[in-house]
C-alpha cells in the first residue's frame, strides 16, 4: 500500500495547492453550500416521514465500505438455503442462496418538485474532492437519517433474490421495509477476516456467491478493468496519494450490486419504462488496435479467447501487462443513460457487463438511482409508476451526462494538482518509469511549420503516478525520465526521457 505525502513544512507548496484546488472548483462551478431553503426542507422531511410497514429489522444486515464512510447506500444479508446433514455439521446439501440487499430509501426524504429535489438535479451526484466531498443531498439526509449506519433503524428499498447453487437468479422482488444494520466493515477488515478464516457466515457467503457471479460474468462476456486504485488523502493539514490494488472482496461485493442493477434493468425493460446505463460494444478498429498492442507488449491476446476473459488474465504487477490494461481503457467508451417510456429502445446492453444494466444501488450519491428505485418498486407491486418519475425521465440523460463530466474533470484536475505539489521541489530529478502509451510515429515536417515534439504517457514507479512525457516512447518499456515541470497552479506535470548516459536535460 505505497503512499506519498507532501512535506507539511513546505508551506508555500501547500498554500499553492489549496489555491489550485479552490480554483478548480470555481472553474467547474461546483455547488458547495446548500441554500437555506434546501436545508429547511430537509429538516422538515425528517419530522414527517411515512415509514414503511414491512419490518425486516430482525435480519442482521452488514455494510462494507471504504474507511471513514458515513453515506452508506447499501447493506447486505446472505443466507444459504438447503439442509445440513446432522451427522456431519460440515456437510451441506446446498440448494442455493437468498440475498437481501437493502438500499437507502432516499425518495422518502425528497419531495418531488421540492427544493431538495431541485438542488439534487443541479448537482447530479456527490463529488469527491481531496479535502472533502460535496454531497448530493444535505448531510442531515445523506450522512444521518437516510444512511444505513449500524445499530440504527432505517427505511430502505430491499431487494430479495433467490439464487440456485451456482448463484443464478431464480426470482427477485423489491419493496420498502425497515431494516437495521448490525456491522459496518471496511473492505480491508472484511478481507482480513476472510483470509484469516475467522469470517462469519455472511462474509463466507459473500465470497462464495461473488465467485459464482464472477464465473457467470465470464460466461456471458462481461469485462472488468482491475487497475490499481489511486486515491488522494487529506489529514486536515497535508495531502498525499495512496496507491493500492483492489481487494478480492471488493469484486465480490460489487457482484451483488451488479446483480441488482441487472435485475432492475430487466424489470424496467419488461415494464416498458425506466432508464438504463448503456454502452456500445467496442468497434472492430479498437479491438484490432488492442490486439496489436498486446503483441507489441509481448503478451499477445489469443485469437480464441474473448477480450473480457483476456483482461482478467492480466497481472498489473508486470509493467507490460499494466501498460496493456491501460490500453484496454479505449475499449470502454461511449457509456451513457437511455431513458424510455413505452417503446423500449433497441440498444439496452451495457457492453462491459454484457447485459442490460441500471444504476440503482447508490441513491445517496447519484441522482438517477432514486428514480430507478421507485420505478422498480412500482413495477414489482403492480402499481403505476408515479407521474413525477415519468416527467423526469426525459431530463435524466442530460443531467447525469453533465454531472459525470464535471466529476471526471474534478477527479483528474485534483489528482494533477496534488501530483504537481508532491513533486514541486524535485525539478531536474530522474525517476524510474514504465511507458503506458507510446509516442506516435514522427510525422513529416509540414512546410513552414515546426514538427510537434514526440510524447506519450508514463507510469512513474515512485511516487506512483501517470504523466505526460516527451521523447520516443515504446509502450511497456522501462525508462528513466527527468522531471521538467511541476506547475501546481496549472495542474501540470511534464517529464522527458533521459537518454542512456546523458546528463539530465534542463527546462525547455
Amino acid at each position: 500500500m505505497p503512499a506519498q505525502h507532501m512535506d507539511i513544512r513546505d508551506r508555500e507548496s501547500q498554500q499553492r495547492l489549496t489555491e489550485s484546488l479552490r480554483a478548480l472548483r470555481e472553474e467547474l462551478e461546483i455547488r458547495e453550500d446548500f441554500p437555506e431553503e434546501v436545508l429547511r426542507e430537509a429538516q422538515a422531511a425528517l419530522a414527517s416521514l411515512d415509514l414503511p410497514a414491512t419490518d425486516l429489522r430482525d435480519l442482521p444486515f452488514l455494510t462494507i465500505d471504504p474507511p471513514g464512510s458515513t453515506d452508506l447506500d447499501q447493506a447486505v444479508h446472505l443466507v444459504r438455503t438447503g439442509s445440513a446433514d446432522p451427522a456431519d455439521p460440515g456437510a451441506t446439501d446446498a440448494t442455493g442462496y437468498e440475498v437481501w440487499y437493502a438500499i437507502a430509501d432516499v425518495p422518502l426524504f425528497v419531495r418531488p418538485g421540492g427544493a431538495v429535489d431541485a438542488e439534487a438535479r443541479l448537482r447530479g451526484q456527490t463529488m469527491y474532492a481531496p479535502d472533502g466531498r460535496i454531497s448530493l443531498h444535505p448531510e442531515a439526509i445523506s450522512e444521518d437519517a437516510a444512511s444505513l449506519l449500524p445499530d440504527r433503524d432505517r427505511p430502505a428499498f430491499v431487494w430479495h433474490f433467490r439464487l440456485d447453487a451456482a448463484a443464478v437468479v431464480q426470482s427477485v422482488t423489491v419493496g420498502r421495509a425497515m431494516v437495521r444494520s448490525r456491522r459496518q466493515l471496511t473492505y480491508a477488515e472484511a478481507q482480513a477476516e476472510i483470509d484469516a478464516g475467522t469470517a462469519d457466515e455472511q462474509l463466507t457467503l459473500l465470497k462464495e456467491i461473488g465467485l459464482h457471479r464472477i464465473q457467470q460474468e465470464l460466461e456471458r462476456g462481461g469485462a472488468s478493468l482491475n487497475l490499481p486504485r489511486q486515491e488522494i488523502t487529506h489529514d486536515g493539514e497535508s495531502y498525499g496519494i495512496l496507491t493500492e490494488p483492489a481487494l478480492p472482496c471488493e469484486d465480490w461485493n460489487a457482484q451483488i450490486s451488479l446483480m441488482t442493477g441487472m435485475a432492475a434493468a430487466r424489470m424496467m425493460i419488461d415494464g416498458g419504462i425506466g432508464i438504463l446505463r448503456t454502452m456500445p460494444e467496442p468497434d472492430e478498429g479498437a479491438l484490432a488496435k488492442f490486439r496489436r498492442q498486446s503483441e507489441a507488449l509481448e503478451h499477445p491476446w489469443p485469437a480464441d479467447l474473448p477480450y473480457d476473459a483476456f483482461l482478467r488474465t492480466l497481472d498489473v504487477a508486470d509493467p507490460r501487462q499494466l501498460a496493456l490494461m491501460h490500453a484496454a481503457a479505449s475499449l470502454f467508451r461511449g457509456a451513457g443513460y437511455t431513458a424510455f417510456d413505452g417503446q423500449v429502445p433497441d440498444a439496452v446492453v451495457q457492453s462491459a457487463i454484457a447485459a442490460p444494466y441500471a444504476h440503482t444501488t447508490a441513491p445517496l450519491r447519484r441522482l438517477v438511482d432514486r428514480f430507478v428505485l421507485v420505478t422498480c418498486a412500482s413495477l414489482c407491486a403492480g402499481e403505476e409508476v408515479p407521474e413525477w418519475v415519468r416527467a423526469a425521465l426525459p431530463d435524466l440523460n442530460a443531467l447525469m451526462a453533465s454531472s459525470n463530466q464535471t466529476a471526471s474533470r474534478l477527479d483528474s484536475g485534483a489528482m494533477d494538482a496534488v501530483q504537481a505539489a508532491l513533486l514541486s521541489n524535485r525539478i531536474g530529478e530522474a525517476f524510474s518509469a514504465v511507458v503506458l502509451q507510446g509516442s506516435p510515429p514522427a510525422a513529416e515536417d509540414a512546410p513552414g511549420k515546426q514538427a510537434p515534439r514526440l510524447s506519450g504517457t508514463v507510469q512513474v514507479t515512485e511516487p506512483p503516478l501517470e504523466a505526460k512525457c516527451y521523447g520516443e516512447l515504446v509502450a511497456g518499456e522501462r525508462v528513466t525520465v527527468v522531471l521538467l515541470e511541476a506547475d501546481i497552479a496549472r495542474r501540470r506535470l511534464r517529464f522527458e526521457v533521459k537518454p542512456p548516459d546523458a546528463p539530465p536535460p534542463g527546462l525547455r
